[in-house]
């Protein structure tokens, strides 16, 4: 098997591998609650239509440089996830990203040349392979329910994708991202803890669009969207206390070096090397 080059992989794989009756036809998806593969991830991808639910958890913050994604902030320092337990189980009553959600499984292009998208997998992960325990893939040479399932979330995902960039992509448009920087004054502190490496929308430019624009922007539900990440970003400090209270928080008074976000790739799948 050849492995894809680190560089190219989206965030949380080791490895991608398309899924076949010929090589996996033994193979079943297995369910777990523990989400190891997150365990050290600050910041996952989110799509647009996900900010409802994921800003009542999550501060929404976007990737900063070019072709920027929403981000669902889960800490604030890089390798630190306070959504976590020691076991590595998530928090009850807690949103859980789509693309979360989703691996270890993602729709990729096979080759460069080509604009279908197949159903692969992370061989690395425990969550699918041979055994007595899951879900099978396959009964004979045709996809189960189960693996129907999981293209149709795949699909659905990369939709949602799409979606997301039109997003961001109306936000540039009218310049409303702008670098963000957070400054959290601990208590025993002398100097503030600074945050940076992140985008956010600039609350000055909104209120400067021309009525017609934001009429617009409420008639196609972008408004609602910027909305959903503004009242986010009061979590960012509600995150700080829970790093402090587990023990994962800054030490000392000088402020850190701020991390920037974890995944600054966009929330889809990049093309595998085929297998050999």
């Amino acid at each position: 098997m050849a492995s894809a080059p680190q560089a190219q992989l989206p965030l949380f794989y080791q490895d991608l591998m398309p899924l076949n009756s010929r090589d996996h036809a033994s193979y079943k998806s297995r369910q777990t609650d523990k989400a190891t593969w997150l365990s050290n991830q600050h910041a996952v991808p989110l799509t647009a239509e996900e900010f409802p639910d994921a800003s009542r958890h999550y501060p929404i913050i976007f990737s900063s440089g070019a072709n920027s994604v929403p981000l669902a902030l889960m800490g604030l320092n890089e390798g630190i996830n306070t959504f976590l337990d020691a076991d590595a189980k998530l928090l009850d009553n807690v949103y859980v990203p789509a693309y979360v959600r989703r691996y270890p499984f993602l729709l990729a292009k096979l080759s460069d040349s080509s604009e279908e998208l197949s159903l692969c997998f992370d061989p690395t992960s425990d969550l699918v392979g041979e055994g007595e325990e899951g879900h099978a893939l396959f009964d004979g040479d045709q996809p189960t329910d189960s693996t129907k399932g999981l293209l149709e979330f795949c699909k659905q995902f990369e939709e949602a994708g799409q979606r997301t960039q039109n997003f961001v992509a109306e936000l540039e448009k009218h310049q409303l991202l702008m670098d963000g920087e957070v400054a959290i004054q601990q208590d025993g502190t002398d100097q503030p803890f600074i945050y940076r490496g992140f985008r956010m929308v600039d609350e000055a430019k909104l209120r400067e669009l021309r009525g017609d624009v934001l009429r617009t922007l409420n008639q196609n539900g972008v408004l609602a969207l910027i909305y959903a990440h503004l009242f986010s970003l009061q979590l960012i400090r509600e995150i700080f206390g829970r790093q402090v209270m587990q023990g994962k928080g800054p030490v000392g008074a000088a402020a850190p070096a701020a991390a920037a976000p974890a995944a600054d790739e966009k929330p889809a799948a990049k093309a595998p090397k085929k297998k050999s």
